[in-house]
């Protein structure tokens, strides 16, 4: 009941937090505002407002991590996978940062996710889906790279990104909270996180008054990597294996992660098939689609916010609730995976820009 307490008392800290924050960048003068570099990317909005959201998550990260470490239990120092958590969300928020104020190059984006894997890898943070190590490892390194440019790619409206992150954090800060969570501090950092989160929807909510940037998008997409091993890819026992791999493991991973796996996805086939980079900015985004259906920018942020939480809640009941998994349940689930696939692919081929 305490450690409940010493919640929601982190959860309201943060959120006030944030907002201070946020509002403190907004109203200092115009020449110390942050803004992207790369002003000529095809954006669906304008690129000249200020880009603090990721600033205000990592310094709430930090000071939680700080406070947590200072105030409750100095043993996380101890632990390899809050270290690992620590340094490569560090990396991937000055990485953002660099990119939103001087514009790197990709490869730059590209050595330092390939370098929070192995630094992952390094301090035993891994996915699990095979018997043999070095196929784990190749799995985790194609994920983290995977999911923080899925992530980064999703940052194409307002409020999409931060509402879909928010539904996987969020779903996961509620599963600890049910279950007694293996691990207080991720119960602690989550609703820190969350706080951070909620306080910028009031400025990234359409119209927004100010984006994450890619030092916000690289931020989540690396927290969001290691949710992703640690409570969806490993939240259940190797030993659970069918049709020669883990499919159970598969299946919670597709839903937790539906959104920006269909985002990305879609991207990537139509702009293959038309002979592009999937890398460069564009207005083909399955977001982007949505609106063309005749949805406002807040009609788009909120359908998928409801589309990954319902998905969310599926993935924690078939972790939790399907003790007797076998084909059916398989083919059922990938099946209801693929309709939300096609149904927002199908978008893509059947509305136009306006």
């Amino acid at each position: 009941m305490a450690f409940h307490i010493t919640l929601i008392f982190a959860f309201f800290i943060a959120l006030g937090l944030g907002y201070s924050l946020n509002r403190f960048f907004l109203n200092r003068p115009l020449k110390f505002l942050v803004k992207k570099a790369n002003k000529s990317a095809v954006r669906w909005s304008s690129q000249s407002k200020p880009i603090f959201g990721g600033i205000t998550f990592f310094s709430i990260f930090f000071l939680g991590f700080i406070a947590y470490m200072l105030i409750i239990d100095n043993s996380i120092l101890t632990n390899p996978k809050y270290i690992a958590l620590f340094i490569t969300v560090t990396l991937s928020f000055f990485m953002g940062l660099a990119d939103d104020i001087i514009n790197t190059p990709p490869s730059f984006k590209f050595i330092i996710q390939v370098l929070n894997a192995i630094i992952f890898i390094s301090l035993d943070v891994y996915i699990v889906i095979s018997p043999f190590p070095v196929l784990n490892y190749i799995i985790t390194g194609l994920w983290v790279v995977g999911i923080m440019n899925s992530i980064n790619m999703l940052d194409n409206m307002d409020s999409i990104t931060n509402l879909t992150s928010l539904s996987i954090i969020g779903g996961v800060l509620f599963s600890l909270i049910l279950t007694n969570g293996e691990a207080d501090f991720m119960t602690f950092l989550l609703a820190v996180l969350a706080g951070s989160m909620i306080s910028f929807l009031h400025y990234n909510w359409n119209p927004a008054k100010m984006y994450m940037g890619d030092n916000g998008s690289q931020f989540l997409g690396t927290i969001l990597a290691y949710i992703g091993i640690v409570y969806f890819w490993n939240a259940i026992p190797l030993e659970e294996v069918s049709f020669g791999f883990n499919s159970k493991q598969v299946v919670i991973v597709i839903f937790a992660f539906i959104v920006p796996l269909t985002d990305t996805t879609t991207v990537t086939i139509n702009r293959l098939m038309r002979g592009q980079s999937p890398f460069v900015g564009g207005r083909d985004h399955t977001t982007h689609h949505l609106s063309y259906a005749g949805l406002s920018d807040r009609g788009v942020a909120l359908t998928l916010f409801i589309i990954n939480s319902i998905c969310i809640s599926i993935a924690f009941y078939v972790i939790y609730n399907t003790p007797n998994w076998n084909s059916t349940w398989f083919w059922s689930l990938i099946s209801l995976a693929f309709i939300i696939f096609a149904s927002l692919y199908s978008l893509t081929k059947i509305t136009k820009a306006k």
